[in-house]
């Protein structure tokens, strides 16, 4: 699903993101991000949709060699992937079902599947009932699970997720894991970055550390293993 061989990432100030970085994600897994503030989560996951372009080193991702693609493919690659931001990134004009729609609307596929899809998501994150309403008569919890559900709508076989839960109360958070693990029960490999230690140390999954650049731990069923 994801292959990263000898990844490297320095940015203009002369930061290094990632500094060697080989890792290889199968399709159907399960994976946690963590690491301290700074240590190169966040590039490790944005390299994965193109949204950073690493310095040196060659990015797999569903068989396309994304490192050699030209900037007008990228648009096309993401289709094949879904993104979940920490602040959701909904378009506030739009409804819960329009926001949706948009990722179909935008690949011309017809209204009927469109509807077809968008209530079919809707229904697996238990919105239906807001289908019509704007993001800003949702709770932050909402609007994550709006964000989610547009993010599967093109069903992908990755979900990348950059603290999905980060600004979002306890009891909140607990709900949103239970549908990453749904989504993931399906087929769909999901891959969060995360800081939240209770999450990762109850439900259980691989984990991948990174620190100054570098994977230095990568255990199946492993624990967050930082203090808060």
């Amino acid at each position: 699903m994801i292959v990263m061989k000898d990844v490297y990432k320095r940015y203009p100030n002369g930061v290094v993101a990632a500094n060697g970085i080989d890792v290889q994600i199968d399709q159907g897994e399960f994976v946690y991000v963590v690491g301290t503030s700074g240590a190169g989560k966040s590039t490790f996951i944005k390299m994965m949709y193109r949204e950073e372009k690493p310095t040196k080193g060659t990015i797999v991702v569903n068989g396309i060699d994304i490192t050699k693609i030209k900037n007008s493919k990228i648009a096309h690659f993401r289709r094949g992937i879904g993104v979940v931001f920490q602040d959701f990134k909904l378009l506030p004009k739009l409804t819960v079902y329009e926001n949706i729609a948009y990722a179909l609307e935008v690949i011309e596929e017809s209204p009927k599947l469109i509807k077809k899809r968008v209530m079919a998501v809707l229904d697996l994150v238990n919105l239906k009932h807001k289908a019509r309403m704007l993001p800003d008569e949702l709770s932050g919890g909402e609007q994550q699970r709006i964000s989610i559900a547009r993010s599967i709508v093109n069903s992908p076989r990755v979900v990348i997720a950059d603290e999905p839960t980060g600004n979002l109360d306890p009891e909140t958070t607990w709900d949103i894991m239970k549908i990453f693990e749904e989504i993931n029960s399906r087929g769909t490999t999901v891959i969060m970055a995360t800081h939240n230690k209770d999450i990762v140390n109850t439900r259980k999954h691989r984990v991948i550390a990174i620190e100054e650049g570098m994977i230095v731990r990568d255990e199946q069923r492993g624990e967050y293993g930082y203090e808060i």
